[in-house]
């Protein structure tokens, strides 16, 4: 079938990744830019005879939900655009039922694949929003642009490599919609990266991966006097993974952050939380839920640039130790300098998978803090945890497939899911965040 083809669907449940789930003469679709219950003409993107399901974008809406509304974007709108851009997929949706849609799709998740029984679930009603997060818009703190052929910011096509050209992202923070990179051209560039600090809602840092040696320099010239703008000629992965270099152009290459008190060096685009208020949500729940005390030996996995392991350091006080464990160089230097302030800290660089067996012989954990990428931890990490015998661990993921899947690994292993919240901390986006408390049974 020719996936310019219209099908008319009735949309079933959400489902995992943003899509709801339909079916077209038997075959299973996996629908965007529709809502549970609607009736539609969709145009299929993906639709191969041997494929086992398909992939479709709805194009027209004959029987729409009461939860739908006007998309608040244009480029990202299905019903005004053949190629709608990623990034604001749920914009169409009333901003409550999304969050209610997500909680639905973390409890299928923990349900099938965590083995996890629905009844213990029930409190999951609807995703948390942020505090202070009334219309899901101006949240990010940090954005990605690609670049298309006339040099313009552009964005892509859900699975695809069509561009867009855009002047405005209603989801990025005012800072960085008012800093004037849409007025500016890019030749040379691949991508670019801006990002805002939350310590003053005004730093902004533009960060330029350069296809071609010395256009970062042209491009940094048109650029407002005001910004922060550094150049990466690493063209894969993130300035964090230490294969580029890094240079400053106009101001610095690093923002400051502040959480709870504590305040932290982020260089270039190493990670941190995007929604400004993020990292303050689940460094109050990480706290509260691990509850770490004086004198304890705690682990940050997977740590970053030490957003957890500076408040957990401080719980534990000079008696304590806190083992903080990242991979990646750029942002291991960043934990250096942002915990340089606590002799308890312990600051590693290396896989967690080959670490954590040293740190478990050298210590024994009373607890350990997970917040690994989307693909979750493997079964060495998850064998290692239990080895450690730490009575809590608290999970921090952006992913309810891959937290679904290790919590079943984790209960294989002597350890009982005690507490699971969804927080909605991607508006517009079908994206979610858990936090898990497990504890050794």
């Amino acid at each position: 079938m020719s996936t310019t083809e219209l099908v008319e669907l009735r949309l079933g449940p959400i489902a995992h990744g943003g899509h709801t789930v339909a079916r077209h003469e038997g075959r299973v679709v996996f629908v965007r830019h529709g809502i549970p219950g609607e009736l539609v003409r969709a145009r299929l993107t993906e639709a191969g005879e041997q494929a086992k399901f398909w992939r479709a974008d709805v194009a027209e809406v004959l029987e729409p939900s009461a939860e739908r509304q006007p998309h608040f974007w244009a480029p990202a709108d299905a019903l005004l655009s053949e190629q709608p851009v990623g990034g604001a997929e749920f914009g169409h949706i009333a901003l409550d039922f999304q969050r209610q849609l997500k909680a639905r799709v973390a409890v299928e998740q923990l349900t099938r694949l965590g083995q996890i029984d629905p009844a213990r679930l029930e409190h999951l009603a609807a995703a948390q929003p942020a505090p202070g997060d009334v219309t899901g818009l101006g949240w990010r703190t940090r954005m990605s642009y690609a670049v298309d052929a006339s040099g313009a910011l552009a964005m892509s096509a859900y699975r695809s490599n069509s561009l867009t050209a855009i002047t405005r992202m209603p989801l990025a923070h005012p800072a960085i919609e008012a800093s004037g990179i849409y007025a500016v051209k890019y030749p040379g560039i691949s991508r670019v990266e801006v990002a805002v600090s939350s310590l003053d809602d005004r730093s902004v840092l533009v960060l330029l991966i350069e296809e071609q040696p010395g256009a970062a320099k042209a491009v940094a010239r048109q650029l407002p006097a005001e910004l922060n703008v550094a150049a990466l000629t690493q063209q894969r992965g993130a300035a964090a993974d230490g294969r580029g270099s890094l240079s400053v152009l106009q101001g610095r290459s690093w923002l400051t952050e502040e959480v709870l008190g504590q305040e932290y060096r982020i260089t270039g685009e190493g990670f941190w939380q995007v929604h400004r208020a993020a990292a303050t949500v689940l460094s109050e729940r990480v706290l509260e839920l691990l509850d770490p005390q004086p004198g304890q030996a705690v682990a940050d996995l997977y740590a970053g640039a030490g957003l957890f392991s500076a408040h957990l350091a401080a719980a534990v006080g000079p008696s304590g130790a806190l083992y903080s464990v990242e991979g990646a160089p750029g942002t291991h230097a960043d934990a250096k300098k942002n915990l340089r302030h606590f002799p308890q800290a312990r600051v590693i660089r290396g896989r967690v998978e080959r670490v954590l067996h040293q740190v478990v012989e050298e210590r024994e954990l009373d607890g350990v803090v997970l917040d690994p990428p989307r693909a979750g931890v493997d079964k060495k990490v998850a064998a290692e945890l239990a080895a450690s015998d730490a009575r809590r661990l608290c999970y921090v993921s952006c992913d309810p497939a891959s937290f679904a899947r290790d919590t079943a690994r984790l209960s294989a292993r002597g350890y009982e899911l005690a507490n699971v919240e969804v927080h909605d901390l991607y508006p517009q986006t079908h994206h979610i965040e858990l936090v898990g408390l497990f504890q050794r049974q």
